[in-house]
């Protein structure tokens, strides 16, 4: 008994690290269907643990079994989510130096310029009346160089005007998407990797777009159809929901912060 009570600052470390862990787990997997999978797993990894702590040879064993030949499947099952989990442990907040500095208040001002929020999303709502789509990349820490070079580059600060000139209709810029990093837009045209994912009919190649480039990276996209005029926000490869305006303002400069 006094042995299973002994412990170490190795054992303390090792505890501390697994919470991380599973703590960055579960902001990538939170929202979505795979979350349910991951606390499967978890509870017959528990199991496990305590069958083996118990001595119970038998169960122990098979549930042992059932662990080792389960990994190559989780890779399968989850490949995508492990992608987008290595390239957010590669761009974490303590990694970013962007972000570090962030934490400096009298560095803030210098360092970061806050996203125009309410005027894009008062453009896309104009956008939306007139039935003019529009698909908007918001940039994070993850770099979209990838996607990138497939449009063209600009550096322009946002502004209402812009935006709609853009996506006019008959504007050589409206087809595509458009990143937005800080409060530039700094590239047009572009092209991105459409998902997989089955959604409702009624949403078009933009929103398949957008969901794509948000399963890959952790960037933010807001969709305004050209059917309907409504204004969709992706976050995670996932539609979000927000009751109005406002609030989706407000959910997005959470996001972005």
């Amino acid at each position: 008994m006094l042995d299973f009570l002994d412990y170490s600052f190795l054992d303390i470390l090792d505890v501390v690290l697994v919470a991380i862990l599973l703590y960055y787990i579960y902001k990538l997997l939170r929202g979505t269907a795979a979350i349910n999978i991951f606390i499967g797993i978890t509870i017959i990894f528990l199991i496990w643990k305590i069958t083996v702590a118990l001595e119970m040879e038998m169960l122990s064993g098979i549930l042992g079994t059932l662990t080792g030949g389960g990994i190559v499947a989780l890779i399968v099952v989850f490949q995508q989510e492990i992608r987008k989990f290595l390239l957010m442990l590669g761009t974490t907040n303590f990694t970013s130096k962007r972000n570090f500095l962030k934490q400096l208040k009298f560095l803030k001002s210098e360092v970061h310029i806050e996203t125009d929020v309410e005027t894009i999303v008062n453009t896309c709502e104009t956008m939306g009346k007139t039935k003019t789509g529009a698909l908007i990349v918001f940039e994070r820490n993850q770099k979209l160089d990838f996607v990138k070079t497939s449009g063209d580059t600009m550096n322009a600060e946002v502004n209402k005007p812009i935006l709609e000139s853009i996506f006019f209709k008959n504007s050589p810029l409206h087809d595509g998407a458009i990143i937005i990093k800080d409060n530039k837009i700094i590239a047009t045209r572009i092209v991105l990797p459409l998902s997989d994912k089955n959604i409702p009919a009624r949403f078009g190649l933009r929103h398949r777009a957008a969901i794509g480039i948000s399963e890959k990276t952790d960037a933010l996209c807001l969709v305004v159809s050209e059917e309907t005029g409504k204004i969709s926000y992706i976050k995670d490869g996932e539609f979000v929901l927000y009751e109005d305006d406002f609030s989706l303002i407000e959910t997005l400069k959470s996001d972005l912060t």
